[in-house]
């Protein structure tokens, strides 16, 4: 048995968060000393309008074995309807990536605000356990990000 195969496989997960909420919220879950796993690695966006559907592909490509966006609820974004536009966006990638053969589970698209941190935490133990029992993604890896 290699040395491969006795690890246990710990999904690399890329969290889109908008700076006024779902930041604000993992913000609160870890100075409230909520866990999540340290293999979700957030990435702020002043925004969740602002993530084009084109970083979650490069996300997959470069590795990512999930991709999750979270936030503000709709209705109480600060650009007003911004997470209005990203939700639609989102609906026509995830029908692209179905079609392409990319697994549903593996994105995800959620709304947290500042004041819930435990729902941040939850929501982030739910997706890392979400993609860890669908294993490593190769549907669309890039062999040259390869090390």
């Amino acid at each position: 048995m290699s040395i491969e195969e006795k690890e246990e496989f710990r999904p690399k997960i890329v969290a889109f968060c908008c700076n006024w909420c779902s930041y604000a919220g993992a913000d609160l879950a870890g100075s409230s000393r909520l866990s999540y796993p340290a293999d979700v690695k957030i990435i702020r966006v002043p925004c969740s309008c602002r993530v084009n559907p084109m970083f979650i592909l490069r996300a997959f490509e470069k590795g990512a074995d999930g991709v999750i966006l979270c936030g503000c609820h709709p209705g109480d974004c600060h650009y007003s309807t911004g997470n209005f536009y990203a939700r639609r966006r989102m609906t026509l990638l995830f029908s692209m990536l179905d079609y392409i053969g990319v697994e549903n589970g593996r994105t995800r698209v959620e709304w947290v605000s500042a004041a819930e941190g435990v729902k941040f935490s939850q929501t982030m133990n739910e997706f890392v356990e979400k993609v860890r029992s669908l294993g490593k993604n190769v549907r669309l890896e890039d062999l040259r990000c390869r090390q």
